[in-house]
């Protein structure tokens, strides 16, 4: 079978993680990266063993008639510019996490990709882990009973030289917000995985450590559309980092995540190994990511594009955490107010004044 070409768009920390990946998975082949940083993208090209196949220029990259695939890993609020002129290129495109930071940026490029008939993944890597599939499935076949409780805990650290190592990071307009929008968009996009959409959310969010524009903690009461209740927080300022934990809880049983661990099974009349939980890599360190869930975003968007389907993760699934983030904003400016969703795009605002 002919290898899919990829593209990497941005050559910063994540993008190493899609060059493993891409590396991994034998039906890709990494052709080339772009950087606006000359520098940076023929020091990554050299890394990665690709000699001169580097570009200072997108629209040179997309040119290429060797690369059908890019992954976007630029900052968030520039993905939407990115991904809506790789698929002008008629490249598929793997978008890091969150897609764009507004609605409406989102909805452009998800129009842009149906335009021109390319398929647009959005990545939640934790919707990979094999851990993920077994709750998901107790939870769909009707193992817990009626739902009553979907709870998602994310508690990390993040230190004040990891907010200054780029001028885009902890900004609304390219960061799009702060613990949640960077960091728990992984978990509020996990927690609706398993339990299904939010219908309204009641929040507060803070700056209560670090000198940044955005919030280092959120918390947020929500309720699902099934009637369940939730708790969502999500922190960069606690230490140590603990990373990121979900509680489900029915009138039949229990079942707890830590990380890819399941740490609680309670079911009545059900055994199930459970594991130890244990310290996520990224609760303290961001450059600690495994590329293992990954390496599942760019075999399946290889499969999507020979068989011609959707993506696991298509763009339009991908949205709804970052739509629920907005409504948890939306609630914080507005004093803890109820917000229903769906959303209109005047709610696309920022989380703290």
């Amino acid at each position: 079978m002919e290898k899919i070409g990829f593209g990497i768009i941005g050559c910063g920390v994540i993008s190493g993680t899609h060059r493993k990946a891409i590396e991994t998975v034998e039906m890709a082949e990494l052709v080339a990266c772009c950087d606006i940083i000359e520098d940076k993208a023929r020091a990554w090209a050299e890394e990665a063993g690709l000699g001169g196949n580097y570009h200072r220029d997108l629209e040179d990259m997309l040119a290429r008639d060797d690369i059908q695939a890019v992954c976007v890993c630029t900052p968030s609020g520039m993905h939407s510019e990115h991904a809506i002129m790789a698929a002008q290129a008629g490249k598929h495109i793997l978008c890091e996490k969150p897609l764009d930071v507004t609605l409406r940026k989102i909805d452009d490029m998800i129009a842009a990709a149906e335009r021109n008939d390319v398929k647009l993944a959005g990545v939640f890597q934790r919707r990979t882990y094999e851990s993920t599939r077994r709750v998901r499935e107790a939870v769909r076949t009707g193992k817990l009973g009626k739902l009553v409780l979907g709870d998602c805990y994310q508690k990390y650290f993040r230190s004040h030289e990891y907010y200054a190592s780029g001028d885009w990071r902890a900004t609304w307009e390219l960061d799009g917000g702060g613990a949640l929008m960077n960091q728990g968009v992984h978990g509020i996009d996990l927690i609706m995985h398993l339990m299904g959409p939010v219908k309204r959310v009641s929040a507060y969010c803070r700056r209560l450590v670090r000198n940044i524009a955005v919030e280092d903690t959120a918390v947020a009461v929500v309720e699902y559309e099934n009637g369940a209740l939730g708790v969502i927080e999500g922190t960069t300022s606690v230490t140590p980092g603990s990373g990121c934990e979900v509680q489900i809880s029915g009138d039949d049983g229990t079942i707890g995540l830590s990380g890819d661990t399941i740490t609680t099974w309670k079911i009545p009349g059900a055994e199930e190994e459970t594991g130890e939980a244990e310290t996520e890599g990224t609760a303290s360190d961001p450059t600690a990511l495994a590329a293992t869930g990954h390496v599942a975003h760019v075999q399946d968007l290889c499969q999507a594009i020979v068989e011609d389907r959707e993506p696991a993760i298509p763009g339009r699934e991908a949205r709804r955490a970052v739509e629920l983030i907005k409504a948890i904003y939306k609630s914080s400016r507005e004093g803890g107010a109820t917000v229903e969703l769906p959303l209109s795009y005047v709610d696309d605002g920022p989380g703290i004044d």
